[in-house]
């Protein structure tokens, strides 16, 4: 079953469950899909649906953080709600450590040994983990050990 089929069925059980702030966060995930799809003037593949969901997945991130810093604690639950059900469509995610292997690798392949080269090294590392891992996770990592 691709992913979408699969969001799709999981829209309709929330709208029979009754369930309605999955249903609305489901119901959003399908307007950005079908957005990509306009966008992109064919179906999709699953790997572009994870794209899509891994923009969704920032958005929701970053208005955590927001909310966060301005004590609106009603808001974050219900972001992180939202984020554990966009988050169950994705692959698991990666540990830190296998992320530091697949950047040591990439720094190695690419021969950067500065952090000013960051750009040569993520262009290596992100396909790879498309949907695996947070960007800002592994940028993170890959300054880290660059700056070593």
């Amino acid at each position: 079953m691709s992913l979408e089929s699969r969001i799709d069925q999981d829209l309709k059980e929330a709208l029979k469950a009754g369930e309605k702030t999955k249903l609305t966060v489901l119901r959003g995930l399908k307007s950005d899909i079908k957005y990509k799809r306009i966008d992109k003037g064919e179906d999709l593949t699953d790997d572009d649906v994870i794209a899509v969901l891994s923009t969704c997945v920032k958005k929701v991130r970053d208005s955590i953080e927001q909310f966060t810093r301005g004590g609106r604690d009603d808001l974050v639950k219900k972001e992180q709600f939202e984020l554990s059900i966009i988050q169950s469509y994705l692959p698991e995610q990666l540990s830190e450590e296998k992320i530091r292997e697949i950047v040591a690798a990439a720094i190695a392949e690419s021969g950067a040994d500065s952090p000013a080269k960051i750009g040569l090294v993520m262009k290596i590392v992100m396909p790879q983990l498309k949907g695996q891992a947070d960007g800002k996770m592994v940028n993170k990592l890959a300054m880290e050990m660059l700056a070593k």
